[in-house]
């Protein structure tokens, strides 16, 4: 090959000197900096090429200035506004699970950003009609029992990072929120050229949501794809639709597939290239019964029901008014391990109906155990579990600040808690010896917490007086960590007599705003 004696458009320029230069999509890819995907869609055509490509473009493959030129006299080449950039969806994948009264979606989007300006922020839409047709009967639902960000439990990520959300617009059955490509740690905008996976899942009950799932297309995509999963005992049938801004409905072009895997049916879909306002509508019905309707299942209208739908006590049960018998260790070690393995069980039915952000914590005496046991997940979520065993609060700090707690046995209402930045608690090991370990900040309110159930105690009881818990709806922090100033949970130098022999207090690497030497345990006992 030559150099092509007149430039050709940028698509055509592009894939010329890429040939020239005997290189492959994904080795330009690597050397430029930039996804494959991107190389693709550019030399194909679909999608503009950005300045910042263009002009790498021209460093690693051409220097005779041609694909520079090539760029500058298509039309693209005149500068956009500034904002929010100009994206594009490589895959835009979504699943539905339907599971005891709940609905949960998960969605995955593989965006690029095709335009000239960072991309800061990403749209997100949830709209449900439980009586599709029946507007008034709809209406009437939503304004009863509008939809809420706390039942929602809206949360999201980029690569794994999770990201803040504000929301757009707040209606009874339709929400818009703005994902931002930022949380409280740091920023990750998506630069010119540049690709990310978004995640983001939410859930709503069956009484809220309509046999039904609709995929709009909004940006310009490569795939959609979409994945429901039912019991298989329910018997479901699902068929689908697509419209656009020029048709009427009409049935799916593509075949939704089914196969069945360990107790669920799940229905695939799939088409590529999808034009931009088509809206793909899959509708579905169980046919294991005809006349039964899901609103047959339980309503988990509320936060607590979802708790008690988990299997966790509730206020007013008489077993979370008293202290927890303490274990015989080493010899009740074998049933203390049992007790742990309950806990882990009921943390994951606990997790299919919320998502916690500031970690979480459970206590024996709110699964119906009368045991001193507890276990409490950081909110690092990359760190160890923490197992109590009889434990025992020794020591605080006069440093105090308040947040506001959520408890599983009244979810409803979030209260104001004073606590301790750090306290030291004495705990039990299964071979019967006992040691002491040091918590500081967000770890050290979790384990206070669940100390406090182990003795009958809940945190109404900590918050201060004339103080009231708010109700869940009206509580802002769902889904973020708590606040700390960082260096102010030191205490004042303790007496010799009040010091702890060193030997005794647990240290390990950690995050200094999570805690100070707790000591990481497995989830077994043995």
């Amino acid at each position: 090959m030559t150099p092509s004696p007149h430039p050709a458009d940028f698509p055509t320029a592009l894939a010329y000197w890429r040939k020239l230069r005997r290189l492959t999509k994904k080795a330009l890819a690597e050397a430029m900096g930039f996804d494959p995907s991107y190389i693709s869609h550019v030399e194909s055509g679909r999608y503009p090429a950005s300045e910042e490509f263009a002009r790498l473009a021209e460093q690693k493959l051409s220097s005779t200035g041609e694909l520079w030129r090539s760029w500058q006299s298509a039309p693209h080449a005149r500068p956009t506004p500034a904002g929010d950039g100009e994206l594009f969806v490589d895959l835009d994948h979504a699943e539905l699970r339907y599971h005891k009264g709940t609905y949960t979606a998960f969605m995955r989007r593989r965006v690029v950003n095709g335009g000239n300006e960072p991309v800061t922020r990403y749209l997100a839409r949830i709209s449900v009609d439980r009586y599709p047709g029946q507007p008034e009967l709809s209406n009437e639902l939503y304004r009863n029992h509008p939809l809420t960000w706390e039942r929602l439990n809206l949360t999201a990520t980029c690569d794994g990072e999770p990201m803040t959300w504000v929301a757009k617009h707040d209606r009874d059955s339709f929400k818009e929120v703005w994902l931002s490509f930022e949380n409280q740690n740091s920023m990750f905008p998506l630069y010119p050229g540049q690709s990310a996976s978004l995640e983001y899942s939410y859930v709503v009950g069956s009484d809220q949501w309509g046999q039904w799932f609709q995929r709009a297309i909004r940006l310009p995509t490569r795939a959609v794809s979409v994945e429901l999963r039912f019991p298989a005992s329910l018997e479901p049938g699902v068929w689908g639709t697509e419209t656009s801004t020029t048709a009427a409905a009409v049935p799916l072009r593509s075949a939704i597939r089914r196969r069945e895997d360990d107790g669920e049916v799940i229905f695939s879909w799939h088409t590529n290239d999808p034009p931009i306002g088509a809206r793909y509508r899959l509708e579905w019905r169980w046919r294991g019964n005809p006349d039964r309707d899901i609103d047959a299942f339980p309503a988990l209208r509320t936060a607590s029901d979802r708790m008690r739908a988990a299997g966790i006590a509730q206020e007013g049960e008489e077993i979370l008014a008293r202290p927890a018998k303490p274990f015989r260790l080493p010899e009740q070690a074998q049933q203390a391990e049992e007790v742990v393995d309950q806990l882990h069980r009921a943390v994951q039915r606990v997790r299919d109906h919320h998502h916690f952000g500031k970690g979480m914590g459970l206590a024996a005496p709110q699964i119906g155990v009368d045991h001193a046991a507890a276990i409490v997940l950081p909110p690092d979520p990359d760190a160890a579990t923490v197992l109590l065993l009889n434990p025992v609060i020794i020591n605080e700090s006069g440093q105090t600040d308040s947040q506001y707690e959520g408890c599983l046995s009244f979810f409803d209402v979030r209260g104001l808690v004073p606590r301790s930045r750090r306290i030291e608690v004495e705990h039990t090991k299964p071979d019967g010896s006992t040691t002491i370990t040091v918590f500081t900040d967000a770890l050290a309110r979790l384990v206070a917490h669940e100390v406090d159930h182990l003795h009958g105690v809940t945190y109404k009881d900590r918050m201060a007086e004339g103080v009231s818990p708010i109700p869940v709806e009206e509580y802002r922090g769902t889904g973020k960590s708590w606040s700390y100033d960082q260096g102010t949970a030191q205490t004042p130098p303790m007496e010799e007599s009040q010091k702890l022999p060193s030997s005794r207090i647990q240290r390990s690497p950690c995050r200094a705003d999570d805690v100070v030497g707790f000591a990481p345990v497995d989830r077994r006992l043995t």
